[in-house]
């Protein structure tokens, strides 16, 4: 699979959702974590964005706060989210419950969790869109065998009947994609959508999920810890480390130009052609920080082989580097080239 690196940069008035400051806090028994720290993002209308980073990095805490999916009861949410000038933290009620679906909608990362096992998948569709636009029991369905035929699922009339256990996991994925898009959303999130699956019914998940944001025009946040699966899907890239964006950019500028140490040792650690064989992938040393006992300054100077003695003490402000590639780095101007960052590989013999 190919796709020309885009270059798209969003417009303040451009933006069809635009996160300024969003802070989470989890509480509980123990310490407070914060999972997000302040993180500033915009979706332009027609734009898929890509979240990339490891697990713990605060990408699906960033889905789900736009839905407001958290337990008000042990989160906290601070900062603004706007969808289409909408203000989400303030919805209650109906009104929240209409936004999520209609304007909003979300593919989780395991359709069979997601889905219900004691409903039909044609009745959990059909019910969705009764709910949002008030029509009768056959005009849903018809609209739920619509969908299932838009998503390709072989036999859609069958499928109907069929329980999220009777289908496989493509399939169930499928399902879960035409559920997300029965309400006719705005904006769609995905969530690691191919995670669960095997590399071949992954690639079909991907194409399936371009051609149709292309298709309805949807705007798109894909959330991804693969980096060819972002080239593959992304108009632009947002890295997140714990809990903060540390780089943003097109994905041209992102893949070909990462100047943050992170991102540098995310590319560092991809297979290609030209890694000899027996030799071993440079690896990011140490590990994730744990979110309730951050260090001050950069959460990755414990990691970045460039940290300085500001990295430890002062979080850095982003850098725009021009062309909507913002970086959040003491160290930048060090970065040009990628491998200064990164140790080299070893042989696997040590």
């Amino acid at each position: 699979m190919t796709q020309a690196l885009a270059t798209h940069a969003v417009k303040p008035d451009e933006a069809v959702l635009a996160i300024r400051g969003l802070t989470v806090t989890f509480g509980g028994a123990g310490k407070p974590v914060r999972a997000l720290d302040g993180v500033d993002l915009s979706l332009a209308k027609g734009e898929v964005v890509a979240l990339l980073g490891e697990s713990g990095s605060g990408k699906s805490v960033t889905l789900r706060s736009i839905l407001r999916l958290h337990p008000p009861k042990r989160s906290r949410i601070d900062g603004t989210i706007h969808v289409e000038g909408i203000d989400v933290t303030s919805l209650q009620g109906r009104a929240l419950e209409a936004f999520r679906g209609k304007t909003v909608s979300m593919v989780f990362q395991e359709p069979m969790l997601a889905m219900d096992p004691v409903y039909t998948v044609g009745r959990q569709i059909t019910e969705a869109v009764r709910k949002h636009e008030g029509v009768s029991e056959s005009v849903a369905r018809a609209r739920a065998l619509e969908m299932l035929t838009l998503v390709r699922i072989p036999s859609p009339e069958r499928r109907l009947q069929a329980y999220p256990h009777e289908m496989s996991g493509g399939m169930r994925q499928r399902a879960m994609i035409a559920l997300a898009l029965a309400s006719k959303p705005r904006i769609l999130l995905a969530d690691e959508p191919t995670t669960a699956l095997d590399a071949t019914v992954q690639v079909q998940i991907l194409l399936l999920l371009r051609e149709l944001q292309r298709e309805l025009g949807l705007s798109m946040i894909f959330v991804t810890h693969d980096i060819s699966v972002a080239v593959e899907v992304a108009d632009r890239i947002a890295v997140m480390y714990a809990g903060r964006i540390v780089e943003t950019g097109s994905v041209r500028d992102v893949i070909r130009s990462p100047r943050h140490p992170y991102t540098i040792g995310l590319l560092s650690t991809r297979a290609h052609g030209g890694r000899l064989e027996g030799h071993r992938l440079p690896a990011i040393p140490g590990s994730p920080p744990d979110l309730a006992n951050l260090p001050p300054g950069c959460a990755f100077a414990p990691r970045c082989t460039l940290a300085m003695d500001l990295c430890r003490t002062t979080v850095p402000e982003a850098v725009a580097l021009g062309g909507g590639h913002l970086v959040r780095c003491h160290r930048t101007a060090d970065t040009v080239d990628r491998r200064a960052a990164m140790p080299p590989a070893t042989t696997a013999g040590g």
